[in-house]
């Protein structure tokens, strides 16, 4: 039996029958680490369960038994640091290896994982050290600025007790540091689970968040152990992932898509964990030669680096070894699901959560896909679509996304709340309600289309334009690459309708151009909809996670 049947059924013979049968059995104190990859260690030692490379030709591949080695390990040097159950660890690793083994080694341990980016600046890692009571950072040491913003941060911020550099050359020294290479060289090997108070339970933070967010200073999602489980949807139904496997989900890891992605679901799955370690500077065409060369069979990114694939001649790479695409982190435009399905082959199958869900709404795998549509809610969650009063929306009609839950009782994946910060989760989520912020409509057949963040949808004479629509119409002119669509202040019309366009290879800004794209839009979508300003850019402002920040884009409009 595969171990995942442990916690769910998983051969359903229809959508219809996942949808009415499927569920999540959490045992007592379950805790990821020991019950699934030390169970696989000793059930499959050696079958692979990372695959990991660089771009500067370096790698490595871990068995089950190797990763349940390395972590035991890591749990045992973040004991001879002095740590403890409950304390909150920072981990800065890009995309390493290591980054698996310790955040194993801190579920082993009950420390809280916070996950986070290496674009920190002094700033941000001064303001997560004080809002999260973080004892330790364990950091890349790729190049010395963020160690630099460490030292700096922490002569402001006294909770950070512990530093812990990350250099496999063996070429870094740093006063105040601890060398985590140096000292694993005679770590031991050998740990037993903690019993007692030491243990786990499944009410324990697991796992904090900064989210990256489009405004604000960044809060702090919470996860218990049981968390993991939650994924079981994402990887098996919606990603599609076998035992087996290699699976290829693009995402740093201080962004929530690697738990998503690159950790929980797909080892639960029993499959391999597929990992490209390339610098911050990539060309997107990389990530096709990797799929060619390892013979990803599953992948998962974000819209932006599907543009980038159908710009590039495809025809170029033996992609045969893909059985199954996903996209996530925005919606999909339809333009780049027709074209990416004319030369795979492959239907690209979208979903919609947070970093306080696991896979909410998604094309599940037994579902046919709907270009532009996010599919249907996961059958373990309660979700709904309602009006300013809460109202369950009719078909058709656009609304904010919502799940209902009992706050004592969430679904399996949900967030417990924003940490220290009662007043914040009580605003999303009260009497029996979790408020999601999204915009969208289903149609007859309960499928979901996204219309935007609620902050985004733009009324212009009355009328309610959802930037996504927009954005959809433009990204299918062959001059754009990507485009943000916001809204201008308007004496007359209240707002009007902005295109913030990077182009494509080949085209340069002219007012032509503009009243190219504009006549385009008025041809794909309703007249009023069309952008009456457009400016030509050479990037979109982005969060960390890759998601374009309309906000700045408002902002700066504003000046």
């Amino acid at each position: 039996m595969d171990l995942i049947n442990k916690y769910a059924r998983t051969d359903f013979e229809s959508c219809a029958d996942f949808f009415e049968n499927f569920k999540i059995d959490v045992p007592d104190n379950f805790n990821f680490a020991y019950d699934v990859i030390d169970e696989l260690a000793a059930k499959s030692p050696h079958k692979n369960a990372l695959v990991w490379c660089n771009d500067e030709d370096e790698e490595r591949t871990f068995t089950f038994a190797e990763m349940k080695k390395y972590s035991d390990m890591s749990a045992n040097f973040l004991l001879e640091q002095g740590l403890k159950k409950g304390d909150k660890v920072m981990l800065i690793l890009k995309r390493h290896y290591e980054f698996w083994w310790l955040t194993l080694a801190l579920h082993k341990l009950g420390i809280v994982c916070i996950p986070a980016t290496h674009l920190l600046t002094e700033k941000d890692i001064v303001y997560r050290v004080d809002a999260a009571d973080i004892k330790m950072i364990i950091a890349t040491a790729g190049g010395s600025a963020l160690l630099d913003s460490i030292d700096a941060a922490q002569k402001k911020a006294p909770a950070l007790k512990n530093k812990v550099f990350v250099d496999r050359s063996g070429r870094t020294a740093r006063d105040g540091w601890v060398d985590f290479h140096k000292v694993m060289e005679n770590t031991s090997d050998k740990f037993l689970r903690p019993a007692g108070e030491a243990a786990t339970k499944n009410s324990d933070i697991m796992l904090l968040y900064f989210t990256s967010g489009t405004s604000g200073m960044p809060k702090m999602v919470i996860h218990d152990f049981t968390y993991p489980l939650g994924h079981i949807t994402t990887a098996k139904f919606w990603q599609n992932i076998s035992p087996g496997g290699l699976h290829f989900t693009v995402s740093d890891t201080g962004w929530a898509k690697t738990a998503w992605g690159k950790l929980y679901g797909q080892w639960l799955c029993e499959a391999a964990i597929f990992v490209y370690d390339y610098s911050d500077k990539f060309q997107p065409v990389d990530l096709l030669h990797m799929i060619q060369k390892y013979r990803i069979n599953t992948f998962c990114a974000p819209p932006t680096i599907y543009r980038f694939f159908i710009k590039e001649d495809l025809s170029r790479f033996d992609l045969s070894c893909l059985d199954y695409a996903c996209i996530a982190g925005e919606p999909l435009n339809p333009e780049i699901y027709n074209q990416f399905l004319a030369t795979t082959g492959l239907k690209l199958v979208e979903g919609f959560g947070q970093t306080e869900l696991t896979v909410t709404v998604c094309c599940n795998k037994y579902m046919e896909p709907r270009p532009g549509s996010m599919g249907k809610p996961m059958p373990h969650m309660r979700v709904d679509i309602v009006d300013e009063k809460g109202v369950s929306c009719p078909p058709g009609k656009e609304g904010q996304i919502v799940v209902y839950a009992d706050r004592d009782c969430p679904p399996v994946g949900m967030f417990m709340g924003y940490y220290h910060d009662d007043d914040l989760t009580y605003s999303v989520w009260h009497d029996g309600v979790y408020y999601t912020g999204d915009m969208a409509w289903r149609d007859e057949d309960d499928y979901y289309w996204f219309v935007g963040r609620a902050d985004d949808v733009i009324k212009s004479s009355g009328y309610r334009i959802g930037p996504f629509e927009v954005e959809s119409a433009l990204i299918e002119h062959p001059a754009v690459l990507e485009t943000a669509i916001t809204a201008v202040p308007d004496e007359l019309r209240g707002q009007v309708v902005k295109a913030t366009v990077v182009l494509a290879k080949g085209y340069t800004p002219s007012e032509e151009l503009k009243k190219e794209l504009q006549d385009h839009v008025k041809r794909t979508t309703a007249p009023y909809k069309y952008p009456r300003i457009i400016e030509f850019v050479s990037e979109l402002p982005k969060t960390i996670s890759g998601k374009i920040r309309r906000v700045q884009i408002r902002e700066e409009d504003k000046k």
